[in-house]
């Protein structure tokens, strides 16, 4: 290897470690330390947030579902009840007339074809009724014909086996006609001086049952009725899952249905599985409740996804997304900023040291010691008086958040009052009112705060009440009315997903509730109902009884004020009534005094 070549390597060498082991330059400590000290922990603590939001948001579903699944299941152990005692009187009105070992004679047909169809015609949840004596002979009541029907056929005759043990029988969930409505046999014997005598025997359709699983069914909620071997009894979606389909495969919750003991009475929730929906793997929350009589089931089942969209969740992590992304740009800019301004006057130093080192004794550097110093702390002076405008005008902001916070909600209030040109004003005017009375329960501000925002927003569930309900000029049907007792709520399930609202649920949620337990929607009584509740309920009848309706004309202040004293103690808190009345009588309260601004 010749000298020169020698020299060539070492120059290499040198180039290359001084590349690997560059020290890194002040532009890139500044930037990954403005990251760390900022973007790194907001992103720990949004996803900190979002997974308590989750857990949140899962515990609240069990809760509803859990609720669901044991008033369904009540309701349908009542309606069996109803109709086996429905069924044991009709077998008493045999025997009272002399018909109970006398179903298969052919004389006394005609008369107990009455007994029967009165029967039938009184009771419309029973498609088919039949007597028949010892020999599996006798007569049937019904618009439905159960011999053309093989599977209710054989229902029958296991029902007839079942009773020859003096048994009650109850079959497995049939489908019935070309729709596939859900049904079931029932049977109890017929006995005379305790010896089997016969068979009475009803062919039950659960149609009921079937509408109040699709009432239910709500917002990617699916609520349905399977029995302990895990085949359907009743669904909302009549064509995909018939009476009587196997509904293990499409759900791991009716698995654990089916492994439950018979006669055992649980509520269990089955949390985040996952199961194929739609052709794709969805992550789902379940619950079931049991009903031991019957050995049956009500399960409902909703997908995350579907509860994250209703309850904001999607929203909030797209929102906080968006933040976390702005702030690392933001962060990004500004460490540059103050990098440059540190290094700038550094690099020009060195610049001048190297010139100076060079042999060009001539090149002076612009840096000038103790005033490029000064100038430096004079940039920082600055940018802290800019971080301290910065922190002033996010208190601002915050002020107007605040102010339009406030403000969208008397909006919506409005927005909510103007879909009824009968109640315009009435939010704001039960605000005032409910102030005025907390005002003289002694209060304190926060309460009263709280409760004017709650007042305001008392009726906000009327936005998912149907115009056509909530405009009616005349009294409600009996179901407008269940229609619109739905609004309270509605209004608490809309105002739920805002944090700053949390607090004032109660009062939108409860402000129907009576004293006595005799109000809706929880029955709730006393002081299992929030205070702020009570105010507004006795400030929402002040307003409603004060002002034109469509059903009745205003009243003077005088008259309504005797009512709502007539109702202390069974709908209204009596100190709540009671504060009103001082209100009144002192003249804090006047109806030409109310203004809607509050």
């Amino acid at each position: 290897m010749l000298p020169g070549n020698r020299t060539s390597l070492t120059v290499d060498l040198d180039h290359i470690k001084s590349l690997v082991f560059r020290r890194p330059r002040i532009l890139w400590i500044v930037l990954g330390a403005m990251l760390l000290v900022s973007v790194i922990p907001l992103a720990l603590y949004h996803r900190q947030v979002l997974q308590l939001s989750q857990q949140k948001l899962t515990d609240t579903e069990s809760v509803q579902q859990t609720e669901v699944t044991r008033s369904v299941g009540e309701e349908i152990q009542l309606f069996d009840t109803n109709l086996y005692q429905q069924l044991i009187s009709e077998r008493q009105i045999l025997a009272l007339t002399d018909l109970i070992d006398k179903v298969d004679d052919a004389q006394r047909a005609p008369q107990l074809t009455r007994v029967l169809e009165n029967f039938v015609a009184s009771n419309p949840n029973v498609l088919y009724l039949t007597a028949v004596g010892k020999n599996a002979t006798g007569t049937g009541a019904g618009n439905f014909q159960a011999n053309q029907d093989p599977f209710v056929s054989k229902a029958l005759q296991r029902a007839f086996t079942t009773c020859l043990q003096s048994l009650i029988f109850r079959s497995d969930p049939l489908a019935i006609g070309p729709e596939s409505r859900p049904a079931f046999v029932m049977a109890v014997p017929l006995q005379v001086n305790e010896q089997f005598s016969g068979m009475l025997a009803a062919v039950v359709s659960l149609d009921g049952i079937l509408r109040r699983l699709q009432e239910t069914s709500v917002r990617g909620r699916v609520v349905f009725v399977v029995d302990r071997s895990g085949h359907i009894v009743a669904h909302p979606d009549t064509r995909q899952f018939v009476p009587g389909a196997d509904a293990r495969p499409s759900s791991p919750v009716v698995i654990q249905v089916v492994g439950v003991p018979k006669g055992l009475r649980t509520t269990e929730t089955l949390r985040r599985f996952t199961t194929l929906a739609n052709g794709r793997q969805e992550e789902m929350v379940g619950t079931y409740s049991t009903i031991p009589d019957l050995n049956w089931a009500v399960v409902a089942q909703r997908g995350l996804d579907k509860a994250r969209e209703d309850a904001g969740v999607t929203e909030l992590n797209a929102q906080a997304l968006k933040f976390v992304l702005v702030v690392t740009f933001a962060a990004l800019i500004l460490g540059y900023i103050f990098a440059v301004g540190i290094s700038t006057p550094i690099r020009a130093l060195a610049a001048s040291t190297r010139a100076i080192s060079r042999g060009e004794f001539h090149q002076r550097t612009p840096v000038q010691g103790a005033a490029e110093i000064s100038e430096l702390a004079e940039t920082f002076n600055s940018m802290a008086g800019d971080i301290e405008e910065f922190v002033e005008q996010l208190k601002q902001a915050a002020e107007k958040n605040r102010d339009l916070f406030l403000g969208s909600i008397r909006m919506l209030a409005a927005a909510i009052d103007e879909k009824d040109p009968y109640t315009r004003g009435h939010s704001g005017r039960v605000a005032k009112f409910s102030v005025i009375i907390g005002q003289h329960l002694d209060l304190p501000a926060e309460d009263l705060d709280k409760i004017r925002i709650s007042a305001l927003l008392h009726d906000v569930g009327k936005i998912g009440v149907d115009d056509r309900v909530l405009k009616k000029p005349g009294a409600l049907t009996t179901e407008e009315f269940a229609l619109m007792k739905q609004h309270p709520l509605k209004g608490a399930n809309i105002m739920r997903p805002v944090a700053q609202l949390k607090e004032m649920l109660p009062g939108i949620e409860l402000h129907h509730e009576h004293v006595d337990g005799a109000g809706y929607p929880h029955g709730l009584r006393g002081e299992a109902i929030p205070m702020m509740a009570r105010i507004i309920a006795v400030a929402d009848t002040l307003d409603a009884m004060t002002t034109n309706r469509p059903y009745q004309t205003a009243m003077d202040l005088e008259f309504a004020m005797n009512k709502i004293l007539a109702l202390a103690g069974t709908k209204f808190d009596p100190a709540v009534v009671d504060a009103l009345d001082r209100a009144v009588q002192t003249g804090k309260l006047k109806l030409t005094a109310v203004l809607v601004e509050v």
